[in-house]
């Protein structure tokens, strides 16, 4: 678990496992302007939700995504990068969670879709490839 601060500190150390990044500054519609915004409350239980489980959560200011909101990422070493929206705090952390795990253990660097928690099939924005893309497969149609 971290602190917003980490997601500007550029010696934050990579990890190779899965993390999830949390928009903090995500707000739900007619949201009131008082007290913690619901990304705040989305990362704050995903960071609780992740505790023993190896994956990190990191909040970020703002995803872009803000007509889908609430957003958060996910990603581990050498994969594909998965953008999700119109997540619900605190409802969907568990959600961010299995699916960091599900990330880990592909071997291929995609999230599979067998498992994955509703909140991320129907959530889906975009999903980015790796720095370092492989090539298409001979048997690709």
């Amino acid at each position: 678990m971290t602190s917003p601060l980490d997601a500007k500190d550029s010696a934050a150390k990579v990890p190779d496992g899965p993390t999830v990044y949390v928009c903090v500054t995500c707000r739900k519609p007619g949201e009131d302007g008082d007290g913690p915004r619901a990304g705040l409350l989305l990362a704050e239980a995903t960071a609780e939700a992740a505790r023993g489980t190896g994956v990190t959560v990191r909040q970020v200011e703002c995803l872009a995504n803000c007509r889908r909101s609430l957003s958060a990422a996910m990603r581990k070493k050498d994969s594909w990068t998965y953008v999700f929206g119109d997540l619900t705090a605190p409802d969907d952390a568990a959600a961010l969670i299995d699916g960091a795990m599900l990330l880990a253990e592909s071997e291929d660097g995609l999230l599979p879709w067998r498992g994955r928690p509703d909140a991320l099939k129907g959530g889906l924005v975009a999903r980015v490839p790796p720095l370092v893309l492989g090539p298409i497969p001979e048997d690709f149609e």
